[in-house]
């Protein structure tokens, strides 16, 4: 399947608008976890993604705490180097070892970034990383230019061939830009968490900058799948994420199902209409989207080709009134024309 792509920033890099997202690998026993996953399927849905035309896979070294980086890094043994897809990954989350259950601190000390960029390449058995995003903002005092001069020094050295940020926001993003061009900003963005939309995608649009959103389908509330949160297992970190808590559950299902109109007017999934709403933004370059099984990506890889209408575009801006789902500018004007 030959799936549209777009360019990354500067980057030279050419990224199908639907990517990989390798949260749930990490499987359980972590702070952030997603519940239990078995490598086999892990392995199965990447295969799958791959198959149909996806280029790019998004994890993290805080994913099970370095778990998801290892799985990555066994598929990839696997694929001929022809035919490998860009290997995107995050520095900056700092787990304890002798706490595994305890929640990461967020390090952006040029000395950690350095220890975790080799360790990320260890795991996923790359000479080279092809984008390398610092995962949140460091709380601890570090100056976010000596950070990013460390990032930009890797760049140098060979080690990764683009940096990018995420979850930053736009004086962060101004600091870096001033010593060197931010390739990516990856930020949250659904048709419920919008507010990415109101300062941080323009100005990527301003600065030639990618924007790779994360969590469109905010966390499985999209999807015609989600039921209840009791469905979750004990130890998901959603249990006890206000989204999925009222009396925000019942304004984000509201919206949920008034997609569903849309889908089955194309006959596909409320997934698929979700993503495709997030691509239709302009300055949006892509979006990475999570699955467990091969039969999850068949699920929403119909996005990809799914291009809204005027009609649709207004019928969802609507439905986002009426639920009162989220916050954030609702309407994206006219659809992004760089996709190839």
């Amino acid at each position: 399947m030959g799936l549209p792509k777009r360019p990354l920033g500067s980057s030279g890099m050419g990224i199908t608008t639907i990517g990989f997202g390798t949260w749930a690998f990490g499987g359980s026993g972590w702070f952030f976890n997603l519940g239990a996953q078995e490598d086999r399927d892990s392995i199965a849905a990447l295969r799958h993604s791959l198959e149909l035309g996806i280029n790019w896979i998004d994890t993290a070294a805080v994913y099970g705490l370095g778990h998801s980086e290892e799985v990555v890094g066994r598929f990839l043994r696997d694929v001929p180097l022809a035919e490998r897809p860009f290997i995107f990954t995050k520095v900056g989350m700092v787990w304890d070892e002798n706490d595994r259950s305890k929640e990461p601190g967020r390090n952006l000390k040029p000395d950690s970034i350095r220890r975790e960029c080799e360790a990320s390449l260890r795991r996923l058995g790359v000479e080279r990383i092809d984008l390398y995003q610092c995962h949140w903002p460091d709380p601890t005092g570090t100056a976010v230019e000596d950070s990013w001069s460390a990032m930009l020094q890797l760049v140098n050295e060979g080690k990764i061939r683009a940096a990018g940020v995420s979850n930053f926001n736009v004086d962060l993003l101004d600091r870096c830009e001033a010593i060197g061009h931010v390739q990516s900003l990856q930020p949250p963005f659904s048709a419920i968490n919008r507010a990415a939309a109101q300062d941080e995608i323009p100005w990527c649009v301003n600065h030639q900058t990618g924007v790779i959103a994360y969590s469109p389908l905010q966390s499985g509330l999209l999807t015609e799948t989600f039921t209840s949160v009791s469905k979750l297992a004990e130890n998901d970190w959603r249990r006890n994420a206000s989204d999925f808590q009222e009396p925000k559950l019942s304004c984000n299902l509201a919206l949920r199902d008034a997609l569903k109109v849309i889908a089955r007017q194309y006959g596909t999934s409320v997934s698929a209409v979700a993503i495709a709403w997030v691509l239709a933004w302009p300055g949006m370059t892509g979006t990475m989207v999570g699955a467990r099984s091969p039969a999850q990506v068949d699920g929403w890889i119909q996005a990809a080709q799914l291009q809204l209408s005027k009609e649709d575009i207004a019928e969802i801006k609507s439905a986002i009134e009426a639920s009162k789902a989220g916050a954030g500018p609702i309407h994206p004007g006219t659809a992004n024309s760089t996709a190839k």
